[in-house]
């Protein structure tokens, strides 16, 4: 695979650039087709620069694969990487804007018992320019451009624990944010942590004003480790020491994440308990109705018992809201997607191995289950 050029900030590629021997002004020319999705062959710029580019960078390093449509409005899209990984997001409109959550890695080591993008692990990190290609991709398909942009928030939420590909994913922040660029307000983006303490506390002095989410899932470290390893390492008060840092050093209220999971953290007592937990602190509670991962033995409330989670907080002085559910229909969970496409192909591998169409049917099928992890 080779090196992917939205990576690269206009600084960056005015000195690229000048080392092909052309003039400042083509950096410009080849940054704003970047950031209108377009492919290096698409940009027009010298036939030697394009052949210089294209020598050592991908041409398209971030495509759609796919996208499926959602009876309410929601779409979700796979994306296939230069490599042939695969990775997924969303495209969710609301009144305000359109909203797109984007993946950091391919897969995530996390564990998280909830989400399907743990069930293989993680392959590998996603560059900052391939973080920020699913957005030019989809601001593209969408028919926005640099002046009327069809994506105009930005949630870190898909596939992927995006502290734990920290350098990258605040390079992703930077450009994504850039004057000139697709320039989308950090004060637009969220980004969705399990609860990385020293990543959390090194964010908060980047001066990247975004709005910090964490997913808390549970009240007491013990009922948190049922379902996020992640609870094992740090703490619930470390979690909270560190949401504190960041308010202190930002002025920036958090957010918590609380999936509502039937019979493990959704009854009136949870909800005091977490008004009890979070009371006095300037945070916010987003509340969300589990979406269920076939290969997980988690179910989530009806409706009826969502709303009640959500009036114990409300009555305690706690500010929350219950997230409207979207994209249920096309496997709106993170990395159900993925997971649903790469047990497709390896079922039809499998099936031409049986069939003798193959020339070497276990090879093949061996290198297929390795290519995604499987």
């Amino acid at each position: 695979m080779k090196a992917v050029l939205q990576d690269k900030t206009y600084a960056e590629l005015v000195s690229l650039v000048e080392e092909c021997g052309e003039k400042p002004f083509r950096a410009r020319q080849l940054f704003e087709g970047l950031m209108q999705g377009k492919r290096i062959g698409e940009i027009p710029i010298s036939a030697t620069l394009r052949a210089a580019l294209l020598d050592a960078f991908e041409d398209e390093p971030v495509k759609i694969r796919e996208t499926f449509f959602s009876k309410d409005g929601t779409k979700k899209f796979l994306f296939e990487l230069a490599d042939g990984n695969l990775v997924e997001g969303v495209l969710m409109k609301y009144k305000y804007g359109n909203t797109q959550c984007v993946s950091t890695q391919v897969g995530c080591r996390m564990g998280c018992k909830f989400c399907a993008s743990t069930l293989g692990g993680k392959l590998r990190d996603l560059t900052a320019g391939e973080i920020l290609g699913q957005i030019l991709a989809v601001n593209r398909a969408e028919g926005g451009d640099l002046k009327e942009r069809a994506v105009t928030n930005v949630v870190l939420m898909g596939s992927g624990e995006p502290f734990d590909n920290y350098e990258n994913v605040v390079k992703f922040l930077r450009n994504v944010t850039a004057e000139g660029g697709i320039c989308i307000s950090a004060r637009n983006i969220s980004l969705s942590t399990c609860g990385l303490v020293p990543e959390m506390r090194r964010f908060a002095g980047e001066e990247i004003p975004l709005n910090l989410t964490v997913s808390l899932h549970a009240v007491t470290d013990e009922e948190r480790a049922r379902t996020m390893p992640i609870a094992n390492r740090y703490k619930i008060a470390d979690i909270l020491d560190a949401c504190a840092y960041y308010f202190e050093k930002t002025g920036r209220r958090y957010i918590f994440e609380y999936s509502l999971i039937e019979g493990e953290n959704a009854d009136e007592a949870h909800a005091i308990a977490l008004a009890e937990l979070l009371k006095g602190k300037p945070c916010h509670v987003n509340l969300i109705r589990l979406n269920e991962v076939k290969e997980r033995d988690l179910k989530g409330t009806d409706d009826k018992t969502a709303y009640r989670f959500l009036g114990v907080l409300e009555k305690r002085g706690i500010s929350a809201t219950l997230r409207r559910s979207m994209g249920s229909d096309i496997g709106g969970a993170c990395g159900q997607l993925r997971a649903s496409y790469i047990a497709q192909a390896i079922a039809e591998g499998k099936a031409q191995a049986d069939r003798g169409e193959l020339l070497d049917g276990p090879t093949a099928l061996a290198n297929l289950r390795a290519k995604y992890g499987k």
